[in-house]
């Protein structure tokens, strides 16, 4: 019988022996003992995978039945507790909450745990701590502790300290305010204070650091100091963090910076001129940006979809599924050129970097049409527009209206161009994300587009998977990533989908805040608590703040300071 093993199967096996010796030779493990019965079983299949006589008939599964036994037997809350580490960017909090949740799993029978067992917990609590000057203070408490060893200011310990280290990180850096520096060096000193027990029920307490009265008005300041904590270094690396971008408040304007995008003007010049159309048209634009803004769903940088998209989905859903119509669509309604048009009518008004920009583009025309009432016979009031909106895209099963179905999102492409507003991704050849290599600078042609496109998996002429290469020659090369979660064809630039930047992640926020739309607007009026349909998200995701959180946790709640 082959006797091959893998060098995978040899580092897992010789991974759970050593947790499980360690677990055997463990004191208190006779005095701490597992409530789920699955402990037992998960320690027998492991002994059946290691003595299995066959592994050599096939290495790799036998390496895979090795893994996937470990795992049962790291699913144990006395071997959690063993292997208790603390993650890279685990903060204290989290780990805290993790091994009080693996403590919750083990049972003490019927008597206290002794203080060799108490001991023991927080030595293997203090052991996985990841910094080792924190490690240090941790045990320096519990040399301290006279022999009464306590869990909770053990855990109170380890986020006073690591948060005194980032504050004092960030008042030596980045704190330049006098008075901020002030308070940040009177909080640290505050976070030395000796802890105390405060009750939270009738059999239950947690350790806090006291805040005299004297201190109310300094934690406060820190309160307001939001993300004071983020400033020190060593912080996990935000990447949607951008020094260049705009802040949220106090520059008193918005806006795009472009570089020779010659289709962008006429893509505006085409959205003004839908919004000439019909008087409903702009407020339902300014109001479905404004849901997209509050919900936290408007931004291309971080997976979600632009602002841009979301008129294109307006102006879908105005053109082509409300019946009747609200506005005509302008690029079927486009005059035709003259049969020797000059180069200037060519560049404005018919062809741009070879897309056809063709469309009715008349506002004086549009304009007096839309105020006689002459562009369509459609009478419904904005809010039912906005009703009939959310619900198209909040599910592809028909409309209540009776009119047609709600948008599929796995296989429709919404087209403002095309006749009837959609195409198939299927048609499109948009089935799977692709990486496009654009070549760019003065060896590029004005109206060409050199491009690469390579797709995972691709195979070449000789059958092998070919891995995406950018070109070798040419000017610079900007690498792109074509997504098709959800697809938005550009009204003039057929092969750019709006959409590309929306991620796996993305798209399950944006449809997820459609649904909830769409409930909030279909119970209106019930007797069911009514939730608000712009309920902006970014102040319960400051509710929610870790670093009040964390602030609550070390001072308690306001009703014991002073």
């Amino acid at each position: 019988m082959p006797n091959d093993r893998s060098l995978s199967g040899v580092f897992t096996q010789v991974e759970g022996e050593q947790a499980l010796q360690i677990w055997e030779t463990w004191p208190a493990k006779d005095e701490l003992y597992d409530t789920q019965p699955q402990a037992e079983q998960a320690l027998c299949a492991w002994k059946d995978v290691q003595w299995r006589k066959n592994y050599g008939i096939d290495p790799v599964q036998y390496a895979k039945d090795l893994q996937m036994a470990f795992e049962r037997i790291k699913r144990i809350p006395s071997v959690q507790l063993i292997l208790l580490e603390q993650g890279q960017h685990e903060t204290p909090s989290q780990y805290l909450a993790r091994a009080k949740c693996i403590l919750n799993g083990l049972r003490y029978g019927s008597r206290e745990l002794s203080d060799a067992t108490r001991l023991d917990i927080v030595n293997r609590y203090i052991s996985g701590v990841n910094q080792n000057d924190v490690r240090g203070f941790l045990e320096d408490i519990v040399r301290h502790s006279n022999g009464e060893v306590d869990f909770e200011a053990v855990g109170l310990g380890h986020k006073t300290c690591h948060l005194s280290r980032q504050l004092q990180s960030a008042l030596g850096k980045d704190i330049r305010d006098a008075a901020q520096a002030r308070d940040v060096a009177d909080y640290i000193a505050l976070l030395r204070s000796p802890p105390r027990q405060v009750w939270a029920g009738p059999t239950d307490y947690k350790v806090v650091i006291p805040v005299p009265r004297e201190s109310v008005g300094l934690v406060m300041r820190i309160r307001n100091m939001h993300d004071i904590h983020s400033m020190a270094s060593n912080q996990p690396r935000d990447r949607y963090r951008d020094h260049l971008e705009f802040p949220t408040s106090g520059a008193g304007v918005q806006c795009d910076i472009n570089f020779s995008a010659h289709l962008a003007l006429h893509n505006t010049a085409l959205l003004r001129c839908y919004s000439h159309t019909d008087t409903r048209v702009r407020p339902m634009v300014l109001f479905v940006k404004h849901w997209a803004k509050v919900r936290g769903i408007n931004s291309g940088y971080r997976g979600t979809l632009s602002s841009y998209g979301y008129v294109l989905m307006v102006l879908h859903y105005l053109v082509n599924v409300v019946q009747p119509f609200v506005c005509p669509n302008l690029q079927h309604l486009a005059p035709r050129p003259s049969q020797n048009p000059s180069p200037v009518e060519i560049e404005t008004t018919l062809w741009c970097r070879g897309c056809n920009i063709q469309f009715w583009r008349n506002e004086g025309e549009i304009l007096h049409l839309a105020g006689t009432k002459q562009l369509n016979h459609n009478a419904e009031s904005l809010g039912n527009l906005l009703r009939g909106f959310f619900e198209y895209f909040a599910h592809n099963g028909i409309l209540s209206s009776g009119c047609g179905k709600g948008f599929d999102w796995g296989r429709d492409v919404l087209s403002l161009r095309a006749q009837g507003g959609l195409l198939s991704k299927q048609d499109k050849g948009w089935t799977g994300a692709k990486t496009v290599f654009q070549v760019q600078g003065a060896a590029k042609a004005p109206n060409s587009q050199i491009e690469q496109a390579i797709e995972p998996g691709a195979a070449g002429d000789d059958g092998k998977i070919q891995q995406a290469q950018p070109p070798k020659k040419g000017g610079e090369v900007k690498e792109i990533r074509h997504r098709y979660l959800f697809a938005i064809e550009d009204p003039f630039e057929l092969d750019h989908n709006v959409a590309r930047t929306v991620t796996h992640t993305g798209i399950v926020s944006i449809r997820d805040e459609f649904r909830r739309a769409w409930r909030i607007i279909r119970t209106a009026g019930s007797s069911a608590a009514q939730e608000d349909l712009l309920e902006d998200i970014k102040i319960l995701q400051e509710r929610s703040n870790p670093f009040l959180q964390l602030l609550d946790e070390i001072h308690g709640s306001e009703e014991t300071w002073g």
